[in-house]
């Protein structure tokens, strides 16, 4: 019952680390790319399989 009273904070410790991570990532508009994904599956250039020779 002990081992409850170490791991308890340290899940909610990760928890909010991991909350402060994605708070961050949204405020540096990483996830901002609304166009971009639409525009690149129909492009040419930057196929994954190299055209045969």
């Amino acid at each position: 019952m002990n081992v409850l009273a170490y791991l308890i904070p340290v899940s909610l410790g990760l928890g909010v680390l991991g909350l402060i991570a994605f708070v961050y990532t949204v405020k540096s508009r990483q996830y901002d790319d609304p166009e971009g994904d639409s525009r690149r599956i129909l492009s040419d250039e930057w196929d994954d399989h190299p055209k045969p020779d």
